[in-house]
């Protein structure tokens, strides 16, 4: 087996496989390898969506997080065409050259199978929406939106690999425990003992490797800035509730901010008749949600993430590690992921097996535990949660009935963004960092383009 490559290529997530999809059509002669420390695209396979186990049994690496298509392989595939939100590549370069990434990402989908429909927040009954949405203090964000589908995600990512796998060699299943600088390029020293030595290092970590890199990235003396950390709740409700919403604009994204507190609280990961998922983020339990584009696989509720963004100032450095905190205190009451009726949660009661037996809504994900999240959320997040839920019902009525369920805790994960150029470089040569693990991107669209900006970056030195 060689050790030594051109290029290394560190996960392959979104980011990872359109950084080496891109290199290996520019630079055929390269010799490439991504080391990844989950399996191929074929042999993921979460134990709990496969009906084997009713909850999360703690897998040593999760399928659902980890391996070929990273976090947003079992994702419902939202693809938004917009700098406005899914990350902050515009902190780097022009607004116009992220969207020409972006829309190229997007015919690469479309090549391998992707949906050519896309939903669009400038029709007039989007139109509509948005200013009905302004006269209760509540902004829809403009974007255009393709829902690829859960199933259909996985069909597009298998279709890629099996381009890209003669191409380059991939190692699954390898983790990598450190990286250093040496002989003129990289070492990646593997658990099992072995060492990859590369010239161009590509690092994609992806959120559930975010925490590792950073401490790699302090270890080399690369600087790190704060980057936010998102507290909230994954909400689920009947679909006709939102319906007159997510027929006109699939992904709405709805921004608020509280007048308790001024904080902005933004729905998130929209999924119409979807379903609510546990997720493992390095052994603690969160919350997301899945939605398919097959009306058989749909349920008959809809699914959404409310998030408190938090952004931390000196001497407070570790938000990443603050949100597994708050994540790990819903674990520690419920084993897992909790659920609680919205009606409970305000009156101040504990939501029970009795109490969600009785719930017009039914879950979608039945392995959640009902209990109280006032318990595990830290009241201010939890104040902005409620005063949102409020405001979301005076233009969808029925969002705060007594029986839509809140589960906890949902976070999101953007480790500290590294000190970086305007290639998506840190201040070692050749080194490049790209995705949300690196805290520049934070969705499939936006982490695509950046895998793509560092190979056209790597390819014009060439």
């Amino acid at each position: 087996m060689k050790t030594n490559y051109d290029v290394a290529i560190l996960g392959c997530g979104e980011a990872g496989i359109f950084a080496g999809y891109e290199l290996a059509r520019l630079h055929p002669e390269l010799k490439m390898v991504v080391v990844e420390q989950g399996r191929d695209i074929y042999s993921r396979s979460c134990p709990i969506v496969a009906g084997k186990v009713k909850e999360c049994i703690q897998c040593a690496v999760c399928d659902t997080m980890c391996g070929f298509g990273g976090a947003g392989a079992f994702s419902d595939g939202k693809f938004n065409f917009t700098t406005a939100f899914g990350g902050w590549l515009t902190d780097f370069m022009d607004p116009k050259e992220v969207m020409d990434l972006i829309d190229y990402v997007d015919s690469v989908n479309v090549a391998h199978g992707a949906t050519e429909e896309v939903y669009s927040t400038e029709t007039p009954a989007a139109k509509a929406l948005r200013r009905k949405a302004l006269e209760h203090d509540l902004h829809l964000l403009s974007a255009r939106c393709k829902h690829l589908g859960t199933e259909n995600n996985l069909r597009i990512l298998q279709n890629i690999y099996e381009g890209m796998k003669d191409k380059m060699e991939f190692r699954f299943r390898t983790p990598v425990t450190t990286v250093e600088v040496a002989d003129g390029g990289y070492r990646l020293t593997l658990e099992n003992g072995d060492s990859i030595q590369c010239k161009w290092l590509v690092a994609g970590p992806g959120r559930s490797g975010a925490e590792w890199f950073a401490n790699q990235c302090k270890n080399l003396g690369i600087g790190l800035i704060n980057n936010q950390v998102d507290v909230g709740v994954r909400v689920e409700l009947p679909a006709t509730v939102f319906e007159h919403i997510t027929d006109v604009v699939y992904e709405s994204k709805l921004v608020y901010r509280t007048k308790q507190y001024g904080d902005q609280v933004r729905t998130f990961c929209m999924n119409p008749y979807g379903h609510v998922v546990a997720e493992n983020v390095e052994g603690i339990n969160t919350v997301n949600g899945h939605s398919y584009a097959d009306p058989s696989l749909r349920s008959e509720n809809t699914n959404f993430a409310l998030l408190v963004s938090n952004r931390f100032t000196s001497p407070f450095n570790e938000p990443y590690r603050y949100g597994k905190h708050i994540a790990s205190l819903s674990n520690m009451l419920a084993g897992g992921v909790l659920v609680q009726r919205f009606g409970d949660l305000v009156k101040g009661v504990r939501t029970n097996e009795h109490r969600l037996g009785k719930s017009f809504t039914h879950p979608t994900l039945t392995a959640a535990v009902p209990g109280d999240l006032s318990l595990a959320l830290p009241k201010r997040q939890l104040d902005d949660i409620i005063e949102m839920i409020y405001a979301l019902d005076t233009i969808a009525p029925g969002t705060a009935n007594y029986d839509t369920l809140l589960y906890g805790a949902e976070v999101k994960f953007y480790s500290s963004r590294l000190e970086l150029s305007s290639e998506l470089e840190t201040k070692l040569p050749g080194f490049f960092a790209i995705g949300d693990g690196a805290g520049v991107t934070r969705g499939l669209a936006q982490a695509g383009a950046s895998g793509v900006k560092v190979a056209r970056a790597i390819s014009s030195r060439l």
